[in-house]
């Protein structure tokens, strides 16, 4: 990948949904460029494939917070599974380490996220876990986004 591929790819990001003619525009580029790197890219499998994001899915939650946590044994994807179940569940992942999954956790209240978190550790195989509220996020900048 070259760096108009990457930058067409961080524009994709800001909106999957642009049309050719202003990702031409905002590249300085053809159209017919965009859409034959666009073809490249997407039969190399660079890009995989694209997303809906709804309402909340970018709304977001005043309590957030990560747990990360211990399964005992080979109940990894049995405990998966259960958490991806839970509306207030964001994200789950896989990790190394010392803990097995660290789950992203968005609530609207302390009480609601302490209910959560309580129904969390309830979980057969659950052995141990941590918890970490987010205070606050910064979001880094593409390195493909940045112009020297």
């Amino acid at each position: 990948m070259d760096d108009l591929d990457q930058r067409l790819i961080a524009a994709l990001r800001r909106d999957g949904r642009a049309a050719l003619s202003d990702l031409a525009s905002d590249l300085g580029v053809t159209r017919t460029t965009v859409r034959s790197r666009m073809a490249r890219l997407i039969d190399s499998g660079e890009i995989v494939g694209f997303s809906v994001q709804t309402r909340s899915d970018v709304v977001a939650h005043p309590v957030r917070g990560l747990m990360m946590l211990e399964i005992e044994g080979r109940g990894t994807e049995r405990i998966m599974s259960r958490l991806t179940g839970m509306s207030e569940i964001q994200a789950v992942h896989s990790t190394n380490g010392t803990w097995d999954l660290i789950v992203e956790i968005g609530a609207q209240t302390l009480e609601a996220f302490d209910a959560v978190l309580f129904a969390i550790r309830r979980l057969d195989g659950i052995t141990r876990s941590e918890t970490s509220l987010l205070l606050s996020t910064r979001k880094s900048v593409s390195r493909a986004a940045v112009r020297p």
